[in-house]
């Protein structure tokens, strides 16, 4: 892999990871709201992430029958998917959205679980922000041997 193609690799994932944090922050942002335009409490998103790969073309179906398929070119988010986790149904029969039973519906958000995620987030950005700064230091001392 080139320097040029591990730099995008990282840029990619780092793009991601921020897209990642951006979701954690709605997700907590939203961690109360019983009502949506859909109707329900807010449902926890999650981003898929997929390795970028060239477009499967001939010549990369041959070069993978072969063992030597290009390397992955970084990574994007696929899709966002609502987590399936059950709502928390709490008593609270003064609320507006309470049922005839006086129980309400808040979303499936644990803030542990968001806290956490946002903790995974935060490393991965640093460390590829690391493998970016190590790629620019080796970019700049190939062009010191030449001076």
């Amino acid at each position: 892999m080139g320097l040029l193609a591990t730099m995008r690799a990282s840029a990619s994932a780092l793009t991601a990871e921020r897209l990642r944090m951006d979701v954690i922050s709605n997700n907590v942002a939203n961690i109360n709201t019983t009502r949506t335009e859909t109707g329900g409490p807010y449902k926890r998103l999650q981003p898929i992430f997929m390795p970028d790969r060239p477009d499967r073309t001939f010549l990369t179906v041959l070069r993978a029958a072969f063992g030597r398929l290009a390397p992955p070119k970084g990574v994007f988010v696929s899709k966002l998917k609502e987590d399936t986790t059950p709502t928390k149904r709490v008593l609270d029969p003064g609320h507006p959205d309470a049922d005839a039973e006086g129980f309400v519906e808040y979303p499936n958000v644990d803030l542990v679980q968001e806290m956490t995620d946002m903790l995974g987030a935060t490393r991965a950005y640093e460390a590829n922000v690391t493998v970016m700064n190590a790629a620019k230091s080796m970019a700049l001392k190939a062009l010191d041997i030449g001076a």
